[in-house]
């Protein structure tokens, strides 16, 4: 029982225990190191040393440049003790972008990293912007998002004095692997911006937090900003793939060292085998058996001292069976006690209590379990993507009883959102409308919610206006019996739900297209749900570029004719087969909705409608009588 005991609490060690990271490797023959800044390859300093010309380090002998983004280097992941996660790089001299020019002496204007492998880093870069009743705006292509300060003490979206007389409000970067960083400054009081208003990218490192004012951020003189890297059109069948991802049909990968292996990947001999025996904490070999380091693992020998006999053999046979026995029910109660950690966290507890109300109509929906929905995805494979947005990864994937559905892995929730979360999973599994996309149930007990769907096969309504698909092409009674689908799904989540569903990101990127082509409302990540007796939500600004309110960018308040708006952009687009925010006009029409408001003020609407698929005017009139003859049908029932 003694020895058992002993190779128990060495066997448990070895599960708790992780492996440590290997300092920074460079190229052989190649300088390692710049002012204390370890330079490991795809980075290098000398010709030869680096991957590509995007890796090539400047070394002054006091400071380490990234020489094509002309950027610091502070610190290359992953050094021993960093927070850093691998294939990231903290540098030095973020851009401090001001409403006024004069304000600072400190780098400014935008930040570009196009072409280049780098983008900004949304899970550990934080937006920041200091002034006195403005509003600042991160510009993108795809997203926006921004924050909002007041002057006084009395804030709100997580605005906060700074005790310097300026007031500061953060928030998170977008998840679209963000290249290009500009601010745009607008007053929330409808008086022109006045004094000095800054924002910048800052990185949230969990040692020293934040900035607590501008003021800080001029002591210092620069801002800390970290870049995620990745390697692209590089192969080397030595190595495995690991994360590899698609952008724009570049493949682009980050490699690691094999289970028992440590080093740096990128190097053709970079991985060495870790000799566990070195290590009583990484082997469950006790002091009574000899440990053999083999590679990538190793091997418990012969016992030290000699015990012939069948009865020593079978003996220990029954120790090893009982370890691993032992090993398995560990690993199992582990497993358990974190889906329940994950189940608590996501707010399955809240969601349980809900489903039991009498209140709630909602038994069709089902809490999956983590093991059901890794089976119908491959283990989340990459093959099984559907599609990435803000809110999460939706993968394809097939049930036991054969249903093919959508899974939306989640992005981590928010705690101080866990209710609202709850209550929408709740609204959403009572939404029963066939151009709604239908939520089946979801599984709390992983790391984030997983969120599963009915699937929808033919794509989105944008890629059959913008990308051509020749095969099917949309005719004139598909488009309208699409706008008329979408503009009775939206009826529905405004007047006729429980309560009145915002969906606040209607776009033709979130109108699915099923097997008979009708339309399909996706995504309500972003949506929410209404008292009857309230009128407008007051929110952080959020959206779609093209598609935004005008009121909403400007008041942060959404109201029901906010998702109005979106719709018409959507007709418009339904109408012309113009994108949303086309690159091709000039900048005072480069919105869809002002151009084609234009279009009709200045009598030339019909030489913007999509070429080549106008109707016949015996079609015109077939569909002018059918309306007709409704609205006629109408107003005689109304009468009678």
């Amino acid at each position: 029982m003694a020895l058992q005991l002993v190779i128990t609490i060495n066997f448990l060690l070895l599960l708790t225990s992780g492996l440590a990271e290997a300092a920074p490797t460079a190229k052989p023959g190649c300088a390692s190191e710049c002012k204390n800044v370890g330079i490991p390859y795809p980075f290098g300093i000398q010709s030869g040393c680096y991957m590509d010309p995007w890796f090539e380090i400047v070394c002054n002998g006091t400071e380490a440049f990234l020489k094509k983004i002309n950027m610091e280097v502070l610190e290359i992941a992953p050094p021993i003790g960093s927070y850093l996660a691998p294939g990231r790089v903290r540098v030095k001299g973020g851009s401090i972008i001001s409403s006024n020019p004069n304000c600072t002496s400190m780098r400014s204007g935008v930040m570009n990293l196009n072409g280049s492998p780098f983008t900004f880093s949304y899970f550990v870069n934080y937006f920041v912007a200091f002034g006195c009743n403005v509003m600042a705006i991160v510009e993108t292509d795809e997203e926006l998002v921004g924050c909002r300060s007041y002057s006084n003490t009395s804030l709100i979206n997580g605005a906060r004095n700074s005790g310097s007389g300026f007031n500061q409000c953060t928030s998170s970067i977008p998840d679209i692997s963000l290249k290009v960083f500009n601010v745009s400054f607008l007053s929330t009081d409808d008086k022109p911006l006045e004094g000095c208003n800054y924002a910048f990218l800052h990185e949230h490192n969990p040692w020293e937090g934040l900035p607590g004012s501008i003021k800080t951020v001029e002591k210092l003189g620069f801002t800390p900003v970290v870049l995620d890297w990745r390697i692209y059109n590089w192969t080397n069948e030595k190595f495995s793939l690991h994360n590899t991802e698609h952008y724009n049909e570049i493949l682009s990968m980050e490699c690691f060292c094999a289970e028992g292996y440590v080093g740096n990947p990128y190097l053709t001999t970079g991985c060495e085998d870790i000799n566990e025996c070195e290590d009583p904490k990484r082997n469950y070999c006790s002091n009574k058996w000899d440990c053999q380091n083999t590679k990538g693992s190793y091997s418990c020998g012969k016992k030290k001292k000699i015990i012939i006999g069948f009865g020593a053999s079978l003996g220990g046979l029954f120790l090893l069976a009982s370890i691993w026995r032992l090993y398995k029910v560990i690993k199992r109660r582990s497993e358990i006690k974190l889906k329940k950690k994950f189940f608590k966290r996501n707010g399955g507890l809240l969601l349980q209590q809900q489903l039991s109300s009498s209140e709630h109509n909602v038994q069709n929906t089902k809490l999956f379990n983590s093991k059901e929905l890794d089976t119908a995805t491959d283990q989340f494979n990459e093959s099984r993507i559907l599609g990435k947005g803000g809110q999460g990864t939706v993968y394809k994937g097939m049930l036991t009883d054969g249903r093919i559905v959508a899974i939306k892995k989640c992005n981590i929730v928010d705690e101080g959102n866990l209710e609202q979360f709850i209550n929408e999973i709740i609204i959403l599994s009572q939404i029963n409308h066939r151009n709604v996309v239908k939520l089946l149930g979801c599984c709390l007990e992983t790391e984030v919610p997983l969120l599963v769907y009915e699937f929808i096969p033919n794509g989105t309504l944008s890629q059959y206006l913008h990308e051509e698909i020749e095969e099917f092409p949309l005719t004139w009674d598909m488009r309208l019996r699409i706008a008329i689908e979408v503009a009775g799904a939206l009826s529905y989540l405004h007047s006729a739900a429980s309560l009145p569903i915002y969906h606040r990101d209607i776009k033709s990127t979130n109108i699915l297209l099923d097997d008979k082509y009708r339309a399909k409302v996706a995504d309500f990540g972003t949506s929410r749900t209404m008292a009857i007796d309230q009128t407008h939500l007051t929110t952080l600004v959020y959206g779609t570029f093209g598609y935004l309110d005008p009121e909403y960018f400007q008041t942060s308040q959404f109201t029901e004719k906010s998702d109005v708006y979106s719709f018409g952009v959507v007709l418009a687009e339904l109408l012309t087969g113009e994108k949303p925010v086309p690159l091709v006009r000039t900048q005072e029409h480069r919105s869809l909705a002002t151009y084609f408001i234009l279009s009709m003020e200045e009598g030339f609407l019909f030489d913007i409608l999509d070429a080549g698929r106008r109707p016949t005017m015996r079609e015109v009139t077939k569909e002018l009588e059918g309306v007709l003859k409704t609205f006629n049908g109408q107003e005689n029932h109304e009468k009678n």
